[in-house]
Parts: C-alpha cells; sequence; structure tokens
C-alpha cells in the first residue's frame, strides 16, 4: 500500500467548485447575459463592435459570463463566411501602464519565437508594432482587458477603442472589453476615455441569496457525490456569500473549503456546523493576507473606520472618516495622504472585501458618494491590526476587545 490513497468518499469532482470551471450554463445572472449578449450583438451583424465597460465587486460573475458569452460568440460567428472573428484576453493584474499592457498585446498576436521584450522600444513604436498586429490578424478584433483598473494612465485606453477612427487601422475592426473590480475606476477616466471606452456600460450588483443558492446547487451536483450535502448547507454559504458583499467565488471557496473540512475528519456528510468551522478559517485567513498586503495608510484608513464602527456610525462617508484617520496619522509621525488617495485605499479595502462600500446618489443637488463600513468579524480585524493598533495606541471604543494598557483618549 503506498502513503497516498485516492480519496473519493466525499468528492466526485472538486474542480467543479474551483474559480476557473466553467459550466455549461450560467446561472443567476439572466438579466446582464441578456443586456451583454445585446451589446456583442453587432458582432454577428458584420458591423463594427460596441466597446464595453463592465464594473461591479469581485466574483459577482463579470469575467465568467465574458468567457461564457464569447465562446458562443466565437462558436456562432464560425457558421458566417463573412465574419472572421478573433478574441485575446489579457489580465491587466500586474500591469500598471499603456506600454506594458501594449507589448503584452503584440505578444498575444505572435508566434512563441517571434516575441518583443517588453522593455526598450519607445512607445510609439510599441503601437505601430499593434497596429500592424491587428491590421495583419484582420476581421473582428475582440479585446477583453480583465481588471482594467490596474492601469495608471489611460493611453491605451484612448488609442484602442479610437485606433479605426484614427486612421492607425484599416483591416481591423476592434472592439474593447473593459473589466473592473473598482467602482470608481470609471469615474477617474479623461472625458475622451470614458465616451470611447464606456460605449455600453453593464454593471454586475452583487449576488443576492437566492441567486448564490442557484450557482451553489449547480456547482454541488457536480462536485459531490448524491448524499453528501446535509440539508442547509448550500442555504447557508449562500446566506454567508450573500453577506459577504454577494461574491459568488467567496461561496464556492467556502463550500470547498466545507468539503475538504469535511474530508480531512473522515466523516460521510457535510453539515451546517463544518460550514461554519469553514467559514471561521477562511476569514480569518482572508482577513490576514488582504491586511499583510497594505501600506501603513490602508491600515491606519482601516483602523480609523473600524473604530467608527465601534461607535455605531456607519456607513461613513470618506470626508467623515477623514478627521479620524489624520489624527492616527499624526499619533505615528506621518504626514496625512491627500483625501483622494485616502479614497484609493477605502477603495482597495472594499475590493478586498474587508470593508463595504455602498454608492449612494442624491441627485444633482447632492451628487453620488460612497459610505463605508466594515464588512467583517472586528476581532479578527483587530488582531490582524495588532501592529497598528500596538502604535496609535488603543481607541475606546475597541478597548474591551484589546488586552493592552495603553489607550488613546477619544479623537474627533
Amino acid at each position: 500500500m503506498g502513503m497516498f490513497e485516492r480519496d473519493t468518499e466525499i468528492y466526485r469532482n472538486r474542480d467543479a467548485l474551483r474559480e476557473d470551471y466553467q459550466p455549461d450554463e450560467l446561472v443567476g445572472r439572466d438579466e446582464e447575459l441578456e443586456r451583454y449578449k445585446t451589446a456583442l450583438q453587432p458582432v454577428i451583424n458584420g458591423e463594427q463592435p460596441n466597446n464595453i465597460f463592465l464594473y461591479g465587486k469581485t466574483g459577482v460573475g463579470k469575467t465568467a459570463g465574458t468567457r461564457f458569452l464569447l465562446d458562443h460568440l466565437i462558436e456562432d460567428a464560425a457558421q458566417y463566411e463573412d465574419i472572421d472573428l478573433t478574441v485575446k484576453m489579457l489580465n491587466c493584474d500586474g500591469l500598471s501602464s499603456s506600454y506594458q499592457i501594449a507589448t503584452r498585446l503584440v505578444n498575444k498576436f505572435r508566434a512563441d519565437s517571434n516575441q518583443i521584450s517588453t522593455t526598450g522600444y519607445p512607445r510609439a513604436t510599441v503601437y505601430d508594432m499593434l497596429w500592424s498586429e491587428l491590421d495583419d490578424c484582420g476581421g473582428t478584433v475582440i479585446i477583453v482587458l480583465d481588471e482594467v483598473d490596474h492601469i495608471e494612465d489611460d493611453s491605451i485606453l484612448y488609442q484602442l477603442p479610437r485606433a479605426r477612427a484614427n486612421g492607425n487601422l484599416s483591416e481591423a475592426k476592434i472592439g474593447i472589453v473593459g473589466i473592473s473590480n473598482d467602482f470608481s475606476f470609471r469615474d477617474n477616466l479623461s472625458p475622451k476615455v470614458k465616451s470611447s471606452l464606456c460605449e455600453e456600460e453593464l454593471q454586475f450588483p452583487a449576488y443576492d441569496a437566492n441567486e448564490l443558492i442557484q450557482i451553489l446547487s449547480q456547482r454541488a451536483e457536480v462536485a459531490f457525490h448524491e448524499g453528501v450535502v446535509d440539508d442547509g448547507v448550500i442555504e447557508l454559504c449562500a446566506a454567508y456569500g450573500a453577506r459577504d458583499a454577494g461574491d459568488a467565488r467567496q461561496s464556492l471557496d467556502l463550500l470547498m473549503k466545507t468539503g475538504d473540512l469535511a474530508r480531512d475528519n473522515d466523516t460521510d456528510t457535510i453539515t451546517e456546523d463544518l460550514v461554519r468551522d469553514a467559514r471561521e478559517e477562511l476569514e480569518r485567513g482572508r482577513i490576514r493576507e488582504g491586511i499583510s498586503g497594505l501600506t501603513q495608510h490602508g491600515h491606519l484608513v482601516l483602523y480609523a473606520l473600524l473604530t467608527l464602527e465601534q461607535q455605531g456610525e456607519t456607513p461613513v462617508r470618506s470626508r467623515d472618516i477623514r478627521p479620524r484617520y489624520t489624527s492616527f496619522a499624526e499619533q505615528v509621525g506621518v504626514d496625512p495622504l491627500v483625501p483622494r488617495r485616502m479614497r484609493d485605499h477605502l477603495g482597495e479595502l472594499s475590493m478586498l472585501g474587508i470593508i463595504s462600500a455602498v454608492e449612494r446618489n442624491e441627485g444633482r443637488r447632492g451628487g453620488t458618494y460612497r459610505e463605508y463600513s466594515t464588512d467583517m468579524d472586528v476581532e479578527m480585524i483587530l488582531n490582524a491590526l495588532e501592529e497598528t493598533v500596538e502604535q496609535v495606541g488603543i481607541h475606546e471604543s475597541v478597548s474591551e476587545m484589546v488586552d493592552q494598557e495603553t489607550t488613546l483618549s477619544e479623537y474627533t
């Protein structure tokens, strides 16, 4: 007998719970997919594609929906002799400049033996290479830029959608699909980019509990053996997911972690108690990982929001978080960030799922703004912020949760 034996008691196909699993049908996103399909319709008509901008939080089906529809679009376009469709997807995570995006797009169209270096060329030369590759490809080309909010300069976001109009392309008809987890990214685009890139806008809202039940039930049927999942398990995972910003990815991770605990404990079934154990493990790990990746200012912003939460003052606008954040920054001897940079940290915390951001619209008089609150267990966040709490001191709102001697007087 070997050291490792195949274990098949719980799982039939564990990979069905993974993020990259592509089901035959996408559930829980009917309305969004119908609008998305309409936005892609010009491709099948042989017309210039729309530029489409998708935004919504992590785990709400933007990338999965894009892959699903584009797979069908490629399949259906093949039936028409006058449509030559090419789709290229690029994840922009880790790429901050238009130059980096352009070089990687050039390489997407080139053979492995003919790749260009990602540094060392003038930007204009790289753009010329890109136009050449696109025209050589010809036909209809859809370029998907996933996590497009990582790009800090928007040159490429202006150049690509307008390449044909500007005379850079004569053969290829390009459509851009930009996908963003950051609601504020669109607001920060220059007007000329916004009018081109956001020709068709689709917002993917958070999943509600019923939609998450549909998704989890579909995946669980493939992932687990019959009779393994107790009644109530799917509903509990969905309820936690709906509470955690409606993130399907987190709900699937929770169901997989629960299955793993059942397998590790050598039990025959997956129970609600195991779901609760799995959630605590995952949440602790997610908070630790998310907070460890933040800068010192990110920690200070989070600590300020957390103390306001404990005083019952959330949801709260960034302008009302700022005085306390400023006080905390001064307490540790660093210059506070300007308001916009502080809001960037709130956006990052929201994207990580550690806090929640709700957009409010009070019309022309009040305008649009966001309100923030913490989304996770306060004691877990405090434990992960231990070093920051030590440097700043213990705010009285959290003094009962922290076992230290130094307590701050209340900040305004």
